[in-house]
């Protein structure tokens, strides 16, 4: 995939819960942020993008393969000037609502996971976390 200087292009970025799992952080489906301008061409792979000023702690040249083309018909679900990104291109989500909750019964013990709606997502988008994480991390979601 080739870019032109001027053209609008979108940046890859990553999603990541604020919930741990087993010590380590999990990664939503990719997102998408946009439209930046291409500023220039550097070899045949990588572009420099004009970020704004919040995006400062990033590098402003990228591989073609962390960009995509911008098309003005919304279909990006991110604005950029919502979230804050760190210099690997990742972002903390956090979540708006929960949708539903159930009772999971094992051998010998009980299990309460939640559906969590996560900020700058769908519904259809929501993940079950456990309960008992959730309420950890994120205690103003439950005022029962």
């Amino acid at each position: 995939m080739e870019f032109q200087t001027g053209e609008n292009v979108r940046l890859k970025v990553s999603p990541m819960k604020g919930v741990r799992s087993i010590g380590k952080m999990r990664q939503l489906i990719l997102s998408f942020i946009g439209p930046f301008e291409i500023l220039e061409c550097i070899g045949s792979m990588t572009y420099r993008l004009e970020l704004p000023p919040n995006f400062s702690c990033l590098d402003l040249v990228f591989h073609v393969s962390m960009l995509k083309r911008y098309h003005n018909n919304g279909d990006y679900i991110i604005k950029w000037d919502l979230i804050v990104l760190d210099k690997d291109l990742h972002y903390e989500e956090e979540p708006n609502d929960i949708l539903d909750r159930d009772v999971c019964e094992l051998r010998t013990k009980v299990i309460k996971p939640v559906k969590a709606q996560w900020k700058h997502r769908s519904v259809e988008e929501a993940t079950w976390e456990t309960e008992r994480d959730m309420r950890d991390k994120y205690p103003q979601l439950f005022t029962d």
